[in-house]
């Protein structure tokens, strides 16, 4: 599968909305919140678009003032482009854009029932840290992970100005 990666435009608001509604069936964003990531000045959002233009993936960066923490804020891949290699890939550029920015570190929150989610985050170097009681709408708890951002590990780090 032939895929490109790049920035979220606010055009893109209802083709995010349609991906959220296939991968989650809770704590999905509204339009309405979708929207403001998509226009917010202190977020990145990198999507995944198939040969067709399809959205078939997608990542959102929050970051705070005077903060080296980045956090990943929402992170899916579209069930049928699953088990390609997109979400490490797409992980991958999330990482580059943290570190673009001057993070050090990236944290994110994943449901405790979410073994395939974990299993992607742990191979990509994440450290489950923190138990979260009740953190979704459903009950469900939450894993808190983070990274720590090498930035040796950027592969234009020796050119970056």
């Amino acid at each position: 599968m032939l895929r490109t990666l790049r920035r979220g435009l606010p055009a893109d608001c209802d083709a995010l909305y349609q991906l959220e509604e296939r991968c989650f069936d809770s704590d999905r964003f509204s339009r309405r919140q979708l929207a403001h990531l998509l226009t917010r000045a202190n977020a990145v959002n990198l999507l995944a678009v198939s040969e067709d233009q399809c959205v078939v993936g997608y990542g959102t960066l929050l970051f705070r003032r005077n903060s080296t923490t980045a956090r990943l804020y929402s992170f899916c891949v579209d069930p049928a482009a699953r088990g390609t290699g997109l979400g490490r890939e797409l992980l991958q550029a999330l990482e580059e854009a943290a570190r673009a920015r001057g993070s050090q570190r990236l944290l994110l929150e994943v449901r405790a029932d979410n073994r395939v989610a974990m299993g992607l985050y742990r191979r990509m170097g994440f450290i489950a840290h923190r138990w979260l009681d009740d953190y979704y709408a459903d009950g469900c708890a939450a894993w808190q992970m983070d990274k720590r951002l090498d930035v040796s590990e950027t592969p234009d780090a020796a050119s970056a100005d």
